[in-house]
């Protein structure tokens, strides 16, 4: 119902308190449009409906429509409908762009200026669903996320419910680069043929430290198989660089015929890098 004036006396009709009580509710009379608009003081109170498969306009000018006075807005197009400030001024903490089936309320609060406050519908970039994929994306004007739980370790992400192994049937020898988006559990199968270094990072074109924020950590395990004579991984790097791992005691040699696990936690404490490194060994025979 449009911005009405009544006297001392009148007598409402029904369809007149009907309209005043859609209009309390934020509906108001439908007030149909296709093309772009420019608002007129009768608006007040109304519903103005955009409907048009091409982006539209809805300009709101001063001058028209008093301190506390409403407008309510619904875009029904596939069109972007834009409400666009003429002389007037228009704020809002959403956003005067409205895809289909956005819409809100432009709220006056003097003569030349208004709020408009958007209904909570999905704003450009908020997220509007999940859905199975590969991997984790999102953003843009969509706002979709795209995410699967088997997806791949684009950065240190646990993949799912399952842990991925990286199995080599090779035997442990020399500096083993220990490719954390290969996998994070790493298991040589042949007897080890000698102590041997291991290398952490994140594969071969990116240093674990470009992955790791200060703060963050990340547990990886090796698994070391020994024959009769038995070998250790008595060199640890990050990224090439030495660091010397805390243990709850010494490790100084593995266990013949048998497979030892080792477990490092690695956290980065600075950004120079550094690390405080935890490692424990368990053999299993």
């Amino acid at each position: 119902m449009a911005k009405q004036t009544f006297t001392t006396g009148q007598v409402l009709t029904a369809a007149q308190m009907t309209a005043l009580q859609q209009t309390a509710m934020l509906g108001g009379a439908a007030n149909a449009k296709v093309a772009s608009y420019v608002l007129v003081a009768a608006d007040a109170g109304d519903a103005i409906t955009m409907s048009n498969a091409g982006a539209t306009t809805i300009t709101v000018n001063t001058g028209l429509f008093a301190a506390g006075d409403i407008v309510t807005i619904i875009n029904l197009g596939a069109g972007v409908c834009t409400i666009t400030a003429g002389t007037a001024t228009v704020t809002t903490s959403g956003s005067l762009a409205l895809a289909q089936n956005q819409g809100g309320v432009l709220r006056f609060t003097s003569a030349s200026a208004a709020i408009f406050l958007q209904f909570a519908t999905p704003a450009s970039g908020d997220i509007e669903g999940v859905t199975a994929g590969t991997g984790l994306s999102g953003g843009g004007t969509s706002g979709t996320v795209t995410l699967s739980i088997a997806s791949a370790q684009s950065d240190l992400v646990i993949k799912g419910f399952e842990e991925d192994v990286n199995v080599v049937a090779s035997a442990a020898t020399g500096t083993i680069n220990f490719d954390v988006a290969t996998a994070s559990v790493w298991y040589y199968t042949t007897n080890a043929s000698a102590n041997h270094t291991l290398n952490f990072r994140y594969d071969g074109s990116n240093s674990l430290s470009s992955k790791l924020a200060v703060g963050d950590a990340i547990t990886l395990v090796w698994l070391n198989t020994n024959g009769a004579t038995a070998y250790y991984p008595n060199v640890i790097q990050i990224d090439t660089v030495a660091v010397t791992p805390k243990v709850p005691a010494a490790i100084s040699a593995g266990n013949a015929s048998s497979i030892d696990a080792y477990v490092f936690t690695i956290i980065k404490t600075a950004a120079t890098p550094t690390y405080t490194v935890l490692e424990t060994q368990t053999k299993f025979a």
